[in-house]
């Protein structure tokens, strides 16, 4: 799960010099200050590719096939020579596979919901980077599919714990008896590859 419109590192400032107006520059900021997550899920990738157990590969990247973020993971796998899925959906923007994704595991799906379907099916662990309505969609449904117990518990990992508590009051809904508190240890916010790669470990013991 990743968002399509935060910038590589390297594009970072040609998006804020492209603003025209007040209004896109603070956007264009904002968006930059997030370019760093690109590295971190290419480094995770690198992380999540590269480790084996008694010769065999325990886990493969699989992302949302599009650009940005999602570009980013699949890069990392394929910086190890590595694998990787790209699920695509079709949309009027961002449709076209990333460059990394491994041929012939790349998916076109023109549903959402079967394409959530088939990135949970097989999920050890889940990233989840800032993003918009589809970030909001993906892990909302997985927040709610494990809260109900039609998902096996996995560590659910959420990036950036600054942007996700200005744009989500977790606290609130606990308070507000909406959810549980127990609910809020459904996720675990995490910083940088290696202690997201951490939390994924010791959840399987390896």
């Amino acid at each position: 799960m990743a968002p399509a419109r935060i910038p590589a590192p390297e594009a970072a400032q040609a998006l804020i010099d492209a603003a025209t107006t007040p209004e896109q520059a603070a956007v264009a900021r904002r968006l930059a200050a997030n370019a760093r997550y690109y590295e971190v899920a290419r480094q995770l990738a690198v992380q999540v590719s590269t480790f084996c157990q008694d010769g065999q590969r325990c886990f493969t990247v699989c992302s949302g096939g599009g650009p940005s973020i999602m570009e980013a993971a699949n890069r990392g796998a394929w910086e190890s020579g590595a694998p990787s899925l790209g699920l695509n959906i079709v949309l009027p923007h961002e449709q076209v596979p990333n460059p990394y994704v491994t041929p012939g595991l790349s998916f076109q799906f023109h549903y959402f919901a079967l394409r959530k379907m088939h990135f949970l099916m097989r999920a050890k662990a889940v990233a989840v980077f800032p993003g918009g309505f589809g970030t909001f969609d993906e892990f909302f449904e997985l927040l709610t599919l494990v809260q109900t117990g039609k998902v096996a518990p996995l560590p659910i990992l959420l990036y950036g714990r600054a942007f996700w508590n200005r744009v989500v009051n977790f606290e609130a809904l606990a308070e507000e008896g909406v959810i549980a508190r127990d609910d809020l240890k459904l996720f675990h916010f995490v910083e940088t590859a290696e202690e997201g790669w951490a939390i994924v470990k010791a959840h399987y013991g390896l």
